[in-house]
């Protein structure tokens, strides 16, 4: 389990990023594993034209990406945004003592120590690494560069937007109703613990960590990384969690069958619910605060909530003596979505 603690102003030591070289070498991960992204095959099926002596040389990188993305590419948590040239020359100039252990993680285990069995990295492919990381950087970073003038600049365009509005809602959330309902966004296996000023990452990894302004928490929306968590605690890169975009991890929702769908409608279909829905899509709230709001009894109130819950869009969540409801959104999607296949049908 992996804690990340925040300080009594968390929303100070959180920063937003968006990696058009991390998206490039996330989209070779999912060319080489396209079985495992179910939603990127539409891009698989595009770059199967892709030049024949290009696609060797993705496959003899490979290592670096295939199982497990480098740290090495994670954007920073700079004000200015990097383009793909900026990124891609960072890269380059990485000393070759960081290379090394960073791009053959995947070829070793290291066992907790960080150190590199160079024997084991050269015996499983990575032999022109360990003998001169730069170089190895070097030929890397030109494939890359080929790649993304063969096809990736041009998906690059298309996603690039997509990405930047996950991180203007984050912004609009954070600013309005502080860190916990932008960390909710993660996915379920990520938490925030109220009480300790922690996000819960539930992996099978132990390590505490305090993110302050000077090293915040760089979260980056991806569409490429679905459906998977990228996290990193060590330095010296940054602290980051990569997780699909909303637009993207929307698509993955599962999608309501019509008695689901008539539920929901059914919930929506009164205007003292519609009124508590927006109330709480405000912030969360708990019972107390909603009864008064609405001007209903503690007994109508909760009938109205049970409503509500039972259709999905809403959730309940103990907090000492208080139930704290917040809003459902990917219920209202995946509602909107239904209704409109229906509509269409």
């Amino acid at each position: 389990m992996i804690r990340i603690a925040f300080p009594a102003q968390p929303e100070e030591t959180v920063a937003f990023a968006v990696s058009p070289l991390l998206e490039c070498v996330l989209s070779l991960h999912v060319l080489l594993g396209p079985k495992h992204h179910a939603l990127q095959h539409e891009w698989v099926r595009r770059m199967r034209g892709l030049d024949p002596e290009l696609r060797r040389e993705v496959e003899a990188f490979g290592f670096v990406y295939r199982r497990h993305v480098s740290d090495v590419f994670l954007p920073t948590p700079d004000e200015e945004a990097e383009t793909f040239d900026q990124e891609l020359e960072r890269f380059r100039s990485q000393p070759a003592e960081l290379l090394l252990p960073v791009l053959a993680r995947s070829l070793y285990d290291h066992g907790g120590t960080g150190e590199v069995d160079a024997a084991a990295v050269a015996a499983r492919g990575g032999a022109e690494l360990v003998d001169d990381p730069a170089a190895f950087a070097g030929r890397l970073a030109d494939m890359l560069e080929r790649y993304w003038r063969a096809g990736f600049g041009e998906e690059w365009e298309r996603i690039e937007p997509l990405l930047a509005h996950s991180i203007a809602d984050a912004g609009r959330m954070l600013a309005a109703d502080g860190i916990r309902p932008v960390l909710g966004k993660l996915p379920g296996h990520c938490r925030f613990d109220a009480d300790r000023n922690e996000l819960i990452v539930d992996l099978p990894h132990e390590h505490e960590l305090a993110v302050t302004s000077e090293r915040p928490l760089v979260l980056v929306p991806s569409y490429f990384v679905w459906p998977h968590l990228v996290i990193n605690c060590d330095a010296p890169w940054p602290i980051a969690l990569v997780f699909a975009a909303p637009a993207l991890a929307r698509d993955a929702e599962p999608r309501l069958p019509p008695e689901e769908l008539l539920r929901t409608l059914g919930a929506l279909a009164d205007d003292t619910r519609l009124r508590i829905l927006k109330l709480i899509a405000e912030r969360p709230r708990t019972t107390q605060e909603l009864a008064p709001l609405v001007g209903l009894s503690r007994a109508g109130l909760s009938k109205s909530l049970h409503r509500l819950a039972d259709a999905g869009l809403v959730t309940g969540t103990r907090e000492g003596y208080y139930v704290v409801y917040s809003l459902a959104d990917g219920r209202l999607r995946s509602t909107a979505s239904a209704l409109e296949r229906f509509l269409r049908l």
